[in-house]
């Protein structure tokens, strides 16, 4: 059988679940997920994971707190002024905590969200981290082929 490598082509099933153990990515009741290992499609500590395992293999990882998606990082809290989302969006956008909002990278070729955690008089405060950074995650993967 054919084991995973760095830059592996793969057919797999996985579920992603965090602390509290719901899902929240979950292929196993639908279409395989398929991608290029290394690409970015799955977080690094992820990757690291499958490499060496052999097609047919059924695995379960438990990855620390951060070890997926990060520490948090205070930095990535930011206030924006919503006279610069009316400038940039919508204007008539009402926004309230929980609320995603993307925004365009500096090159406009791709976008990132921002989560508001507060609401000001005249700015928005936005956490860029990822939602699940500093948090432990199981990773679960059934993978049905490696080319």
């Amino acid at each position: 059988m054919t084991a995973i490598q760095p830059g592996s082509f793969l057919t797999l099933h996985y579920r992603l679940a965090g602390p509290d153990g719901a899902s929240l990515v979950d292929t196993f009741d639908e279409q395989p997920a398929t991608l290029t290992l290394g690409t970015g499609e799955l977080a690094p500590a992820m990757e690291q994971r499958l490499i060496g395992l052999a097609e047919g293999t059924r695995q379960s990882f438990d990855l620390a707190a951060g070890e997926a998606f990060g520490h948090r990082n205070p930095a990535l809290l930011q206030r924006v002024k919503l006279s610069l989302l009316h400038e940039f969006g919508d204007p008539d956008t009402r926004y309230g905590v929980g609320d995603v909002v993307q925004f365009p990278t500096p090159d406009g070729a791709g976008a990132y969200a921002g989560v508001v955690r507060e609401v000001g008089t005249d700015w928005l405060l936005f956490d860029f981290n990822h939602p699940l950074a500093g948090q432990p995650v199981r990773f679960d993967v059934h993978v049905i082929g490696v080319l």
